[in-house]
């Protein structure tokens, strides 16, 4: 189909086809464009009412090349909005109405469209063209204005950045949506993984925490949660992800990815060190280690070089750059976690105005983000949040609340499951309320869980290591030993049973750091 045809018979088609070339310049190349498709789908729609339910789903007027096509498609929405019948003669005289009827190119053109085809049998699959051209479109219009961008040497580099990302997950955002499922699908879909469930025998469904107490309880981190953590600063918050990380990645073999926008990379992994050999973190970050210190350091830590675990400290992360991040590193590794250290630290975006005034609404837009993100990725995402000061002004019991949830209450309503630490030393007290020592001692408080019951579930704290463990765990401190730095923890042993969890409860196995079966990935160090 040449210019001069387009001219002579259709001139609104030319009028729109000028106008893209604009905004390409001349580069030469013909616009994505699929005009024949366009005019079969407008042609299906005025034959067949079942054809409109399953178009309006995916199109929209925009998305049409021909500017005539979007008013004819257009015209139809409204007669589709307003329950009314749509044929020829409908469209006509909505068009009429609305004064568009001569630019569309006149009732003859709009009888035109029905007799192009015979059949709306294959209007989904022609709809689908037509949104893939303007999704093409659409990313070359943008690519010019990034392209324009560059050049402009007052430009933030930075900015420039973010800014391009979001233009390009706008188009995901805005055509790429998940479709509809029958119930009698989903009821398949959802036996078929309690038969796989039953078949491998294994007690969790999801990530393990390496924690068994808190794996019995949820049954390991389940895909498609959004976890917040929340405790007041000191309370072990960076600790506790950090162990159920190392976990998760060493024991487990799952790979994890840990966004530390507080701590640099280094520190977390100063903290795996001590995790890993038993030395206490002081001696480590002071590098006060003596020389059997320093041959257990090297002697236990062989096994972080293999970790399945993948650290970005970047400060001030965006939820753009995350997203984009969380997406590279399923693509590559096959994350199966992610976990955010911590909430309040994140970025909405450069252009904050889009998301409201203050930070309050800057929050509520960072955790429906990352709600978005577990339901995209199908993972788990953990992230840590701060909790407000009214646990430290309230009298009575310090035990955190729901409320306490720092700026926005959106956290507690886009979360699966929110916990809270609580650990009595940290009040200087001796026993929990119910009188049990609280030496050493925490209670991971489940105040939330949408998929089970809410309680609370102590937990050892290793304040010396940094690390969180099973409460029938020793210490490597009370009995002056570092014989059994990984507490009895071989990995890729039979997870998420209980003959896993009672030999690492008993300590019948001792810790392998050189198990040639653990395979890292190459070229690429996660620290």
């Amino acid at each position: 189909m040449d210019n001069e045809t387009i001219t002579t018979n259709k001139p609104v088609r030319s009028m729109s086809y000028n106008r893209i070339e604009n905004i390409l310049g001349t580069t030469g190349k013909l616009t994505p464009q699929a005009v024949e498709f366009e005019e079969a789908v407008l042609g299906a729609l005025m034959i067949d009412d079942n054809a409109v339910t399953e178009v309006l789903s995916i199109l929209k007027p925009e998305m049409f090349y021909v500017e005539a096509n979007q008013h004819v498609f257009g015209a139809i929405r409204k007669l589709f909005s307003a329950s009314q019948p749509i044929d020829v003669l409908t469209v006509t005289n909505q068009l009429k109405k609305e004064k568009l009827l001569e630019v569309t190119g006149g009732a003859s053109y709009i009888a035109g469209l029905t007799s192009r085809l015979n059949s709306s049998a294959n209007v989904e699959f022609h709809a689908r063209i037509v949104m893939e051209k303007f999704i093409l479109r659409e990313l070359i219009r943008h690519c010019n204005t990034i392209i324009n961008d560059a050049y402009d040497d007052s430009n933030d580099v930075l900015e420039m950045l973010d800014e391009a990302e979001s233009k390009i997950f706008s188009i995901v955002e805005s055509n790429l949506k998940r479709d509809s499922k029958e119930l009698g699908d989903v009821v398949s879909l959802a036996l078929n993984e309690l038969t796989e469930i039953r078949d491998s025998q294994d007690e969790l469904q999801g990530v393990p925490c390496g924690i068994r107490a808190i794996d019995e309880k949820t049954g390991g981190w389940q895909k498609s949660d959004l976890v917040i953590l929340a405790a007041r600063p000191g309370m072990g918050k960076t600790s506790f992800v950090l162990s159920i990380a190392r976990n998760a990645a060493i024991d487990f073999d799952q790979p994890i990815a840990f966004f530390s926008l507080e701590m640099s990379a280094t520190q977390l992994v100063h903290r795996l060190f001590s995790i890993e050999s038993g030395i206490p973190s002081d001696h480590i970050s002071k590098g006060t280690l003596s020389d059997v210190e320093w041959s257990k350091l090297w002697e236990n830590v062989s096994r972080l070089n293999s970790a399945n675990l993948i650290i970005d400290d970047t400060p001030a992360l965006s939820v753009f750059d995350l997203r984009a991040k969380c997406r590279r590193l399923k693509h590559k590794y096959n994350i199966q976690m992610i976990i955010i250290d911590y909430l309040q630290l994140m970025q909405a975006g450069t252009d904050n105005s889009k998301h409201g005034g203050n930070r309050e609404q800057e929050i509520s837009y960072i955790s429906r983000s990352l709600k978005a993100l577990a339901k995209e990725l199908n993972i788990p995402v953990i992230a840590l949040s701060q909790l407000s000061r009214a646990v430290e002004t309230r009298g009575g019991s310090k035990r955190p609340q729901l409320s306490d949830l720092r700026e926005s209450g959106s956290i507690e309503q886009d979360a699966d499951m929110v916990l809270f630490i609580y650990r009595p030393e940290y009040y200087h007290l001796d026993t929990f309320e119910d009188n049990t020592p609280a030496d050493g001692m925490a209670e991971i408080m489940f105040e939330k869980n949408r998929h089970g019951s809410t309680g609370n579930v102590k937990v050892r704290f290793q304040s010396q290591f940094t690390k969180f463990c099973d409460v029938s765990e020793g210490s490597f401190g009370e009995g002056g030993s570092y014989d059994n730095p990984s507490a009895g923890i071989t990995p890729n042993q039979n997870f998420g049973t209980a003959q896993y969890y009672d030999s690492a409860v008993n300590n019948d196995v001792g810790g392998n750091f050189d198990d040639p079966t653990q395979q890292g990935y190459e070229n690429d160090t996660p620290f």
